[in-house]
């Protein structure tokens, strides 16, 4: 099973070394490519000094740029699965082969690697707004998906193919629920995640109840009209 890690990189010179340098001593026969997403720190920079494989946004394009352009190059270059991976060090490379055989046994279209399966989860307001993702999923595909918000996901060729072709699909829980309602086969596995292993997130603690909000609503509403 030919694999890639999608690393989306924005302002992540603390982290971004260490993460690919982990991810290929554990996982030597999964391929990999750093997304730099814009990032105006010395991530570009170091990518180049250590010969990481990677491609340069031109600007900060976000998230979604980042993985569906991880998603054109996986689908060019004819891989079997894709997983997002990200570069603050939270996500532990040796579930990847765990998530491929997974998908491989039980024939998924999507693999989720799951913290609350593993004891884990989001808590304060990301883990009420998980929840409340995890009941609006449920309601809309009669499936429950445990922990939506997990940014680590494997997706097989199909998913990879739609990633790649079709402008409104996003790494987000919406699209899964979407995918789902479609007749995709989406599956968790257990899988601990670590805190981010430095830098500064995003979504800090406003941009977190935006987000969940956002994400609440395209569930209730907005998805019913794809």
């Amino acid at each position: 099973m030919k694999i890639l890690a999608i690393i989306p990189a924005y302002n992540e010179e603390d982290c971004i070394a260490n993460t690919v340098n982990e991810l290929v001593a554990t996982c030597p026969d999964v391929d990999y490519l750093v997304v730099n997403d814009g990032s105006h720190d010395r991530t570009p920079q170091i990518c180049d000094e250590l010969g990481f494989n990677h491609i340069d946004m031109p600007v900060n394009c976000g998230l979604t740029s980042g993985v569906k352009a991880g998603m054109k190059y996986a689908y060019r270059y004819g891989y079997d699965a894709a997983v997002q991976f990200d570069a603050d060090g939270q996500h532990m490379p040796e579930y990847i082969p765990q998530m491929a055989r997974a998908m491989q046994e039980q024939g998924a279209d999507i693999v989720i690697a799951s913290r609350n399966l593993a004891g884990g989860g989001a808590v304060g307001a990301r883990g009420t707004g998980a929840k409340l993702i995890t009941f609006f999923i449920k309601h809309a595909t009669g499936q429950t998906i445990l922990d939506p918000t997990s940014g680590m996901r494997m997706y097989n060729r199909a998913m990879i193919e739609k990633f790649a072709r079709d402008f409104d699909i996003a790494p987000e829980p919406d699209t899964i629920s979407l995918l789902i309602r479609k007749g995709a086969k989406v599956i968790e596995v257990p899988a601990k995640m670590r805190e981010r292993q430095g830098g500064t997130s995003y979504l800090r603690y406003f941009s977190a109840i935006s987000y969940m909000a956002r994400t609440c609503l395209s569930l209730l509403l907005f998805q019913w009209f794809r």
